[in-house]
């Protein structure tokens, strides 16, 4: 299915090309500074995750809305790969005393994703076809799900304390 963009639709979806490239930098980079292989693992499920969003922006920017059927399916099984480590992580006893990085790290992702998400909710009320909205709001809801991966992790191993 093909889309023509306005010129703000296509200012948007460049800013939101340039976050999923970030994401992925800081993914990548974080995966490879961590030496806890749960936080490694979550790390790399939402690096995969924000490349697949990456094209997903790439096709809306060529003008074709992506086909979400095979990306959901794709993301699913990396969604279940962080909720899993998430999981494991928390019944690890030996990650109470993650390091300091590792709890930057984490706080540098979740406020990173908090944005994200926000920029891609003003992106969704920008748009005029409901199917680029549809892929916008696909995009969203797993950018936070990264930040609750990030937040279980860090809560379970003492990096966020809910007062």
């Amino acid at each position: 299915m093909d889309i023509t963009l306005s010129q703000k639709e296509r200012m948007l979806l460049e800013d939101e090309k340039k976050h999923e490239q970030i994401c992925i930098e800081k993914y990548t980079n974080y995966a490879n500074q961590t030496n806890d292989n749960n936080l490694k693992q979550i790390f790399n499920a939402n690096g995969q995750q924000e490349k697949t969003h990456l094209d997903s922006i790439n096709q809306l920017l060529s003008g074709k809305i992506p086909q979400m059927n095979q990306q959901q399916q794709n993301q699913s099984s990396n969604q279940n790969a962080g909720t899993q480590s998430s999981n494991i992580s928390m019944n690890n006893a030996q990650n109470r005393n993650s390091s300091k990085a590792d709890a930057d790290m984490c706080t540098d992702l979740l406020m990173t994703e908090k944005y994200v998400s926000s920029t891609y909710n003003t992106s969704i009320f920008e748009f005029r076809d409901t199917n680029a909205r549809d892929v916008l709001n696909h995009i969203q809801k797993e950018e936070q799900k990264h930040g609750e991966a990030i937040f279980k992790y860090m809560e379970s191993n003492g990096m966020y304390n809910i007062q």
